[in-house]
């Protein structure tokens, strides 16, 4: 099928290793063995806005804890030379290691731990055996599933030395998804999520993905909101204490539509130009927002607009 499709932009898909096994002792999701979600698809919380007890609470905070520990060590091997299947080898040896289920592997039949997503690809890049260049930049969207919930996150990072437009690509794509968490609280409409992203990334000549959005999340991978990244959205409700969902803006360099791979996973912007992505798990508070996937001092350092102003 592969000679059918038009790979006009430098990307090409590369040879894929086997999927990785979780050990027996580990809890899983309904997906794990057959590749098909059971509970999911037909659960009222596809159409309802859950408000979290407590409890699940507490569950969400220690896995998503656990999510940005493992997503900051596939971050620590980024280099030129380093393949997307090293980072994933890393991501679910990481995830293992802290007694969690990588949930993307084997959800809907994709065949890695996390995914890679290199310079024109927009996500849900299948983790293969291409060297990361000089240059490039790659965003590890990584989710695990731990004590019955998901927490799930994204970060676009630099491989090398990158040029001007991409600094600025990622940077102002960190700084959308900043801005959309500031104005998160009870009352506040799901759809003003993408007016403020929109807002943003156009005052820098930048194009927000339509086909992709943020989700709520919790003892379900993906369910009730779903949250658009761009302007004059339809989305419906408001945000009330209790709930989790993802806010995960993709910002492209030139047109904002995409394409996708044969893989039926590979999403690549239309034009070939660069995209990036970040992407936080959030709980609405009584007085604001409790940003659950949040940096911690260990974090890497990679982000020069994070250091201190009187840093040299």
């Amino acid at each position: 099928m592969l000679v059918h499709f038009g790979f006009v932009f430098p990307l090409r898909p590369f040879p894929i290793s086997k999927m990785r096994l979780v050990p027996d002792g580990i809890e899983k999701p309904d997906w794990a063995l057959d590749g098909i979600p059971k509970i999911e698809p037909d659960s009222d919380l596809q159409k309802r806005v859950e408000i979290k007890t407590p409890e699940q609470i507490e569950r969400m905070r220690e896995t998503c804890r656990i999510a940005r520990e493992v997503l900051d060590a596939g971050a620590r091997i980024i280099k030129p030379g380093i393949t997307t299947d090293e980072i994933d080898r890393v991501i679910h040896e990481e995830t293992i290691a802290r007694g969690g289920y990588p949930s993307p592997l084997n959800y809907h039949f994709f065949p890695k731990s996390c995914c890679t997503s290199v310079n024109e690809v927009i996500c849900h890049g299948i983790p293969d055996a291409r060297k990361l260049e000089d240059g490039d930049i790659v965003n590890i969207d990584v989710t695990v599933y731990y004590k019955g919930v998901h927490g799930d996150l994204n970060d676009t990072y630099f491989v090398g030395n990158v040029d001007e437009a991409s600094k600025q690509l990622v940077r102002c794509t960190y700084e959308c998804l900043e801005k959309a968490i500031a104005i998160v609280k009870p009352g506040v409409r799901f759809r003003e999520v993408g007016e403020v992203i929109s807002r943003h990334a156009s005052m820098s000549g930048l194009s927000v993905v339509k086909s992709y959005c943020g989700h709520g999340i919790g003892e379900l991978f993906h369910c009730a909101p779903n949250i658009p990244h761009y302007s004059r959205n339809k989305a419906v409700g408001i945000m009330k204490a209790g709930q989790t969902f993802t806010i995960e803006p993709m910002i492209n360099t030139g047109l904002w539509r995409d394409r996708l791979w044969p893989d039926e996973w590979t999403a690549v912007t239309a034009d070939g130009k660069r995209s990036a992505q970040f992407e936080h798990t959030l709980l609405v508070t009584e007085s604001g927002v409790e940003v659950l996937t949040a940096r911690l001092p260990s974090s890497p350092d990679v982000y020069p607009w994070l250091k201190p102003a009187s840093a040299n």
